[in-house]
């Protein structure tokens, strides 16, 4: 196993935390070993966060920093992100499904 940031600079007082330049925390380890690591974007938003144990998260925000993806190791996935829309006519319908154009009919 790899060390620790802490280990690896022989950091012996505890917690030990790193911050951007903003002075926003990115990364804190407790004497124990255990450490947390965030990313964030420029508007403060966390995108993605991992500790020691394994877990994560991933966060995607849009333009007014609402979160429109969560996603997290457990399996949690919430995803309001802008679904494209799909423009085509029905003949290029008939080629994707293989079938005469003459064949296929619209329900309302």
């Amino acid at each position: 196993m790899k060390p620790t940031i802490a280990q690896f600079l022989n950091i012996k007082d505890f917690p030990f935390t790193i911050k951007d330049k903003d002075g926003i925390q990115i990364y804190y380890e407790c004497s124990d070993g255990y450490w947390i690591k965030r990313e964030y974007i420029s508007n403060g938003k966390e995108i993605y966060c991992e500790n020691s144990h394994g877990y994560w998260t991933k966060r995607e925000f849009d333009l007014n920093k609402n979160m429109i993806y969560f996603e997290d190791s457990n399996g949690a996935i919430y995803d309001n992100r802008p679904k494209p829309v799909v423009e085509m006519t029905l003949q290029e319908i008939a080629d994707k499904l293989g079938m005469d154009v003459k064949s296929i009919r619209i329900k309302e």
